[in-house]
């Protein structure tokens, strides 16, 4: 894993390379897998607790998920992978990241070590904030409780926030957002996250089918365990030269060959080349599921009418939160 270094947020991905400017600071600890309000709940408030202070405010988070590490034939679908993840943590306004690598071996580390070795030897934090399910150390043994007397012992501060909850009192999670791609309620997992959830994909050559239909695509890959729901969707799509609106088809074609699955995009008012660009592809909402048609006639027509659907969805877009309106880039 390399990751690009944006302007003034510091990344580093083991302890040996970890910045100096970042040394005394405030330290937001967890998986962060998908940065949704939950996460944002134990980010605002380091930020918070760093607000009108001279202490760095930064994350520690693990690569890969410790789940696919203990389990390698069921890994984890990522909602965020690193690269993206640590868009959203800039743009949640922190200073840097540390990427740890997750393996057996750092599982198995004592909680006092992860304590003495990590956070105090090397980090030389300030204060721990952390959410109230984080554990840390062999067997777990690593605590809220545990991480607040060692706080006390050792001098630095400590902040367990409690689980943050939606409008219907149920808890964010990872889980439930995956959960809601998959059945294509794609409006209630961006409540969830607090953004338009996104991916990232490099345009491969396709069969060229689209243009002959007056709806060329992009053609993109997603990950073989996404659980998307496959289907028809609204989008806002970054590419090199800008952002445009466009409607895709995540799905295997069955009109016509029923082949792999593809994510193929069509974006409004654009002309032009876009093979080896990578793409990123912000899903606003789901139209209908994918369909068989009889004719080609008859799958123009809808196409039609999921087209002007898109238009009409993404003409009303209003940014979901700060964050959202960050990575959407809509205050430009």
């Amino acid at each position: 894993m390399s990751l690009s270094q944006p302007s003034k947020f510091l990344i580093a991905e083991n302890l040996d390379d970890f910045p100096e400017d970042l040394k005394g600071g405030i330290v937001a600890i967890g998986n962060f897998d998908g940065v949704h309000r939950g996460h944002r709940a134990v980010l605002d408030a380091a930020l918070g607790l760093g607000h009108g202070t001279h202490h760095p405010v930064f994350a520690m988070t693990f690569e890969p998920h410790p789940r696919t590490v203990f389990n390698p034939s069921k890994p984890v679908y990522r909602l965020t992978p690193p690269v993206q993840k640590v868009d959203i943590l800039k743009e949640c306004g922190l200073d840097g990241a540390l990427i740890l690598p997750f393996t057996r071996e750092f599982a198995g580390i004592e909680a006092n070590a992860f304590v003495q070795d990590i956070l105090i030897d090397t980090l030389g934090i300030s204060h721990a904030v952390t959410g109230y399910d984080f554990h840390f150390g062999r067997a777990r043994q690593g605590t809220p409780d545990y991480l607040r007397s060692a706080g006390a012992n050792h001098g630095f501060g400590v902040t367990i926030v409690q689980r943050e909850e939606d409008e219907g009192a149920e808890v964010i999670s990872s889980t439930r957002i995956r959960d809601c791609l998959a059945h294509g309620e794609i409006a209630h997992a961006n409540g969830l996250l607090g953004y338009r959830w996104f991916f990232e994909s490099e345009v491969q050559h396709g069969d060229k089918r689209g243009r002959d239909l007056g709806y060329p695509t992009a053609n993109l890959r997603m990950h073989d365990n996404c659980p998307l729901r496959q289907g028809i969707y609204a989008v806002k799509v970054k590419t090199r030269d800008g952002w445009y609106d466009g409607v895709a088809s995540y799905g295997r074609r069955p009109t016509f060959d029923n082949g792999s699955t593809l994510f193929e995009v069509h974006l409004f008012d654009f002309s032009g080349d876009l093979y080896g660009q990578e793409l990123r592809v912000h899903l606003v909402s789901y139209l209908r599921g994918e369909e068989k048609f009889d004719t080609v006639d008859a799958l123009v027509a809808q196409m039609n009418k999921d087209s002007e659907e898109a238009k009409a969805a993404l003409a009303s877009l209003q940014p979901l939160s700060e964050v959202d309106m960050k990575l959407l880039e809509l205050a430009e």
